[in-house]
């Protein structure tokens, strides 16, 4: 069998001094791509041959001679010109004001975003092009973010590492405290919330445990509300004490208590969903972040049920949001992650403790983040859309006894919601007109929803949370009115028409 090479050609000319020019390119065999097996190019399909063998990061900032001695490494000297060349390709008036910043990557961040912000002007477009068509620090001519799937990273020589320590070259270290997937992926949802800084990790649920473990002093006070995600209440009712962290639990349009626990406590932190799970009840941000802030408090609002393209809480004077990335951000039920996002100085914090703690989300679950958030506000529109519909019909149907939709009037806060929400979301949860288990006769009968948990993809997902979620404890149902005949319901991209007669269907088995 014929040996077929795959190192690449490196050329390039030479300056007084030494420096490389930036003549430099990688140059491969023309008939690279034909000498690839077919099973090898079927499984590089996805992420493009250029990751193979043609990705490369930007080692050196614009301008600046590569410290590597010799020729024998010319791995950095070629991407750092690959680099300028992409970007310049990328977009031509916004690369161009980017690349004329000296080691933009590193030390000049606000003007990458803000050429970012000049180029991309709506939410659509930054869920598409974010983090990617300008600042993505992978050289390659693919579209898609490659996946790097590395536990290390090398460098040149040791004056490029003590570089890197002193922050004068940009890359990484080790896997755990990032990867460049991972790091596209960050500017994307920092691009969408209007955040200084995002960290992602391998769950929702690790982001608040992380947020909670490095912003919360031992001895501290923090205030959540009785409706949220029940494992987010287990850690803080179960784990928290361990470290003196005492707690207020409020009601969730309850002001006078918010108040009234500022008032008697050192509160550190105001932790909540908006809208809530399961009765989507909404918080005034902007109330609440002034609130707080009067008595030295941070807000962290869970933002998840509502998405970035449907509400912006540090707009509206949050601290800190945190998103299940496994819901609307992915939006394909196919992997689990979180965030948090929000100004540098406390994200930092979140991510030093992320680092030494783990929880790293991983870079083929970052890929997979990323493609999904590019469909992020055609799907969050339509079910946006659907879900108001939806609500509209089951509140005027005989065998619903009550609708819990913020975009209803007759929800309890839809004048909150109005104000700082530009949609209500895909969640209708709902009360059958019907006992335990003519609300599971209900649920059985259904055929286009999956019953299962969780929320946001899209497929419709059905549940009836005194089973899914409260099956365990009778106690806690009725502490925070978890109904028997309660039903939540994730609204996919299908089409209304299909959703509704399948409803209808099935209530008349109730």
């Amino acid at each position: 069998m014929a040996t077929v090479s795959l190192t690449p050609q490196v050329v390039f000319s030479t300056e007084s001094g030494g420096a490389l020019s930036s003549a430099t390119i990688l140059r491969f065999p023309p008939n690279f791509v034909r000498q690839l097996s077919t099973k090898a190019r079927r499984n590089c399909s996805n992420i493009g041959v250029a990751q193979i063998v043609a990705a490369a990061w930007s080692d050196c900032p614009a301008g600046r001679p590569h410290s590597g001695g010799g020729g024998g490494r010319a791995r950095g000297v070629a991407s750092s010109h690959a680099a300028a060349a992409s970007a310049a390709a990328a977009a031509a008036s916004a690369a161009a004001e980017v690349s004329a910043i000296p080691n933009a990557n590193v030390a000049q961040p606000s003007a990458v975003v803000q050429a970012e912000r000049n180029l991309l002007g709506s939410d659509a477009s930054l869920a598409v092009h974010a983090g990617e068509r300008l600042g993505r620090r992978i050289a390659t001519d693919a579209i898609t973010t490659p996946v790097v799937n590395t536990s290390a990273y090398w460098f040149n020589n040791s004056q490029e590492l003590i570089d890197f320590k002193e922050g004068r070259h940009a890359s990484f270290e080790y896997g755990r405290y990032g990867n460049p997937t991972t790091e596209a992926l960050e500017k994307k949802m920092s691009a969408l919330e209007k955040a200084e800084s995002t960290v992602f990790v391998a769950s929702g649920m690790y982001a608040a445990v992380a947020m909670l473990s490095a912003l919360v002093p031992a001895g501290g006070h923090i205030v959540t509300t009785t409706d949220c995600y029940r494992k987010t209440r287990i850690y803080m009712e179960n784990e928290l004490p361990k470290r003196g962290v005492s707690m207020t639990v409020i009601r969730p349009a309850d002001m006078d208590a918010l108040q009234n626990a500022l008032d008697n406590n050192n509160v550190s932190l105001f932790f909540t969903e908006t809208p809530t799970n399961p009765f989507l009840r909404c918080i005034d941000v902007e109330l609440v972040a002034n609130m707080c802030h009067s008595k030295g408090a941070l807000l962290c609002i869970d933002s998840t049920f509502a998405s970035p393209i449907n509400q912006k809480a540090l707009t509206l004077g949050a601290d800190l949001v945190i998103h299940s990335a496994t819901k609307y951000i992915a939006g394909h039920n196919d992997v689990i992650g979180g965030c948090v996002s929000g100004r540098d100085e406390l994200v930092s914090k979140v991510r030093i403790y992320h680092h030494v703690v783990g929880g790293v989300l991983n870079p083929n679950a970052a890929y997979l983040i990323l493609r999904g958030m590019k469909t992020l506000h055609l799907r969050v529109q339509c079910q946006n859309n659907t879900a108001l519909r939806m609500a509209q019909f089951l509140e005027e149907h005989p065998k619903i006894a009550r609708v819990y939709y913020p975009g209803l009037p007759s929800h309890p806060e839809h004048h909150i919601a109005k104000t700082q929400m530009t949609g209500f979301g895909g969640v209708v949860s709902f009360e059958v007109a019907g006992d335990f288990d003519g609300t599971r006769r209900f649920i059985d009968s259904v055929k286009i929803p999956y019953h299962a948990p969780s929320f946001g993809g899209c497929e419709s997902i059905i549940d009836q949370p005194a089973i899914m979620s409260y099956w365990d404890s009778k106690e806690q149902r009725d502490i925070y009115g978890i109904k028997d005949n309660l039903i939540r319901f994730s609204i996919g991209v299908e089409d209304f028409e299909d959703l509704k007669n399948d409803l209808v269907q099935a209530l008349e088995k109730v």
